[in-house]
């Protein structure tokens, strides 16, 4: 059922929120008891007590009224607990809402629950789950992963027969990754285009908060109504936001394709469906140009990684077992006291990436690293501005292979696991709007191509998806 259906039947009271709420709840526990995606509940029957009753008055309103959301686990939701998926913030139960939690709340949203992710966002396969959390497992086959970071959001989506949105975050691909891997529409604003109050960060200038559903209407429906301006965040952009709900009309729309994407490197039926998929928006009127993309192919990877890293290294320095995370005896001089309350709450994936930040932006190492890195951004990013001026809109596969098994992931060394993200760091680099839509499956595994737009054209990209139909 499209989210605008149910909304609009939960209003006339043609649906007893409480009753459904409590068959979602006990669906939402049968699916995570065996395939891992909520780590905490939220209190959804007094929520759905509350919009029954102004239901049954004739004062229900907003556009998500009744509507069940999930939320990835590093955006605060009062009262209920809120990790990042790290033991470091075990307990933690935010005392204020996330700006997009306040959105979702007035427009009538129900809270689920928060959801499983890589800790603190730090990887792409959600096997890097803090010390303590399990880590999801695919929808559709549970040896294989959900894709991250926001595994948990992506594996309830595909999963629960119950209409549901999620709010997820990419930092360099965490939402389009996981939503090609279990066959979910994955929906990126522009940098700033939604508030990061409330985020529990990773790296600053890169993150995002974002969507998921099981079609572009519904992912876009969401990200309409947590989009704009918010005085709590100074990153967040004053451009309005218009209205998301276009039709998906692209006679004449110039679609680029991306060479360096299509490498030799990528599976053969994964670039088989993602051509098809090309050719059909080509048979509803868009124009297909090649476009080169060198800087953004060739250094989007370790300029990527050399910011992220060296921005969590700053912004988790913060956890040292006094004033912010989980603490321990306070018995011995502070620097070892620091390590061995970070040593023993951090997972070895989130102690890898704190180090390799720590050194990169170390005096010495600053200029060959953190600064080279910064100023291939900017090369980056003018490299994109000259491209928007030849084409709408880019279309690349969302992740070069479908969703490998656990096993497979065990053999592969940290480099290559960061190499995955190959195709999605680029975008999220220069904090451009993408769109991963499912386009079909190989030996029954998803799918996915991307859709990414210039600055704030967030409109172009869902306008792109509506046309392919999903």
């Amino acid at each position: 059922m499209i989210i605008r259906d149910f909304v609009a039947n939960a209003k006339k009271g043609n649906i007893d929120l409480v009753e459904h709420t409590h068959k979602a709840v006990e669906e939402a526990q049968k699916i995570s008891k065996e395939y891992r995606y909520i780590t905490a509940w939220a209190d959804t029957i007094s929520r759905a007590e509350e919009l029954q009753k102004q239901a049954t008055t004739g004062n229900a309103q907003g556009k998500l009224f009744g509507v069940i959301i999930s939320v990835k686990d590093n955006i605060c939701v009062k009262g209920v607990e809120s990790t990042a998926g790290s033991a470091i913030l075990k307990g933690y139960k935010p005392l204020f809402n996330a700006t997009v939690i306040e959105k979702c709340l007035a427009e009538g949203a129900i809270i689920l629950g928060k959801t499983a992710q890589d800790e603190f966002g730090f990887g792409g396969f959600s096997v890097n789950t803090g010390i303590g959390y399990e880590k999801p497992l695919n929808p559709l086959d549970k040896k294989r992963t959900t894709g991250g970071s926001s595994g948990g959001a992506a594996g309830l989506t595909r999963k629960a027969t119950f209409p549901h949105l999620a709010l997820a975050e990419s930092t360099g691909g965490s939402i389009a990754n996981p939503a090609a891997f279990c066959g979910v529409v994955g929906l990126t604003p522009t940098y700033g285009r939604v508030s990061r109050y409330g985020l529990i960060d990773y790296a600053n200038s890169l993150d995002k908060i974002g969507t998921m559903a099981l079609n572009v209407e519904d992912a876009a429906l969401l990200l309409q109504l947590i989009s704009g301006e918010d005085v709590k965040d100074s990153t967040s952009a004053s451009i309005p936001v218009p209205s998301y709900e276009v039709p998906g009309a692209i006679q004449g729309l110039r679609i680029g394709i991306v060479k360096e994407a299509f490498s030799e490197g990528m599976d053969a039926s994964v670039r088989r469906l993602i051509m098809n998929a090309i050719h059909s928006l080509e048979q509803k009127g868009a124009r297909r140009l090649e476009i080169l993309l060198p800087l953004a192919s060739n250094y989007g990877l370790p300029a990527y990684y050399t910011l992220a890293l060296s921005e969590s290294s700053t912004n988790l320095a913060k956890y040292c077992g006094l004033r912010y995370g989980a603490s321990d005896q306070l018995n011995a001089p502070y620097n070892e006291y620091f390590a061995r309350v970070r040593s023993n709450h951090f997972g070895q994936e989130a102690k890898r990436r704190l180090l390799l930040g720590t050194f990169a932006r170390m005096a010495g190492h600053r200029d060959a690293f953190y600064t080279k890195a910064a100023q291939i951004r900017t090369k980056i990013l003018q490299e994109y501005v000259e491209v928007f001026k030849k084409v709408d809109v880019l279309i690349t596969p969302t992740m070069p292979i479908v969703a490998p098994t656990f096993d497979e992931l065990k053999n592969l060394t940290p480099l290559q696991h960061y190499a995955m993200d190959v195709l999605t760091v680029a975008p999220n680099l220069a904090g451009l709007p993408h769109l991963s839509i499912p386009c079909g499956t190989h030996n029954n595994l998803p799918v996915g191509f991307m859709i990414t737009g210039n600055h704030f054209a967030e409109q172009k990209i869902i306008q792109v998806g509506r046309a392919y139909g999903a």
